[in-house]
């Protein structure tokens, strides 16, 4: 079982907060003996109990010193290259949640876009979508649209690399019809028109007389005023 969180705050029992600190005080005199022990440095521990005459200093008030001495004598610059008060530390946590933040609220907004997008792509309209909503859903889709362009340029080229690769290997020269070439381009076309037709549906729904065709599933309200 874990234990429990300490919350840190001021502890208002006077038993309670003596018991710590003599346990606490305890814990740390035993930490800096280790670091010492461990990482061969030389570490000085220096507390002031309430109601002490004398500070506790580990090891020895003379190593304490001299300890403090070495540090003392360290240029400016040396001493405080690392230091820092707890002003300076709350504000760098403070600055680190606000970057957490920042990318936590671009997450969810893509996420959001994207759920937009989804739901277009199922037929719901945008006469809802705010101002923002369609500028991020545009941007969305010109990435995915590169995205695919991409993709489809990298396919196109290792479809004509392949032929080429093959027959080198063979040791015979290479030679792509025109009627091959043509027939890649075409399927490639097709492919980029079905992406439109999927991102545009609207654009091809047929309504005549009393009957509509609609790319996806059953006739949706949102798709315009046509009704099967």
């Amino acid at each position: 079982m874990s234990r429990k969180k300490v919350k840190l705050a001021w502890i208002a029992n006077d038993s309670s907060r003596k018991a710590t600190y003599k346990k606490r005080k305890k814990g740390l005199m035993k930490k800096v003996s280790e670091l010492s022990t461990l990482c061969g440095v030389n570490a000085c521990a220096v507390v002031y109990g309430p109601g002490d005459r004398q500070p506790e200093v580990w090891p020895s008030s003379v190593d304490a010193e001299d300890v403090a001495m070495r540090f003392k004598s360290l240029p400016e610059m040396e001493k405080s290259k690392k230091m820092m008060n707890q002003e300076a530390f709350l504000r760098q946590r403070m600055a680190k949640l606000k970057d957490q933040l920042k990318k936590q609220l671009r997450e969810s907004r893509q996420l959001e876009v994207t759920m937009l997008l989804h739901q277009c792509l199922l037929g719901k309209g945008l006469q809802e979508a705010s101002v923002d909503d369609l500028s991020d859903l545009s941007w969305m889709i010109e990435s995915k649209m590169k995205m695919v362009q991409e993709r489809v340029e990298f396919i196109r080229a290792s479809m004509l690399a392949a032929p080429k690769q093959q027959m080198k290997e063979e040791g015979r020269v290479a030679t792509t019809s025109l009627e091959e070439v043509v027939a890649m381009e075409m399927e490639m076309l097709q492919r980029q028109q079905w992406f439109m037709d999927v991102l545009n549906p609207q654009d091809h729904m047929v309504c005549g007389g009393e009957e509509m065709t609609v790319p996806f599933g059953d006739a949706n309200p949102w798709l315009g005023g046509c009704y099967p």
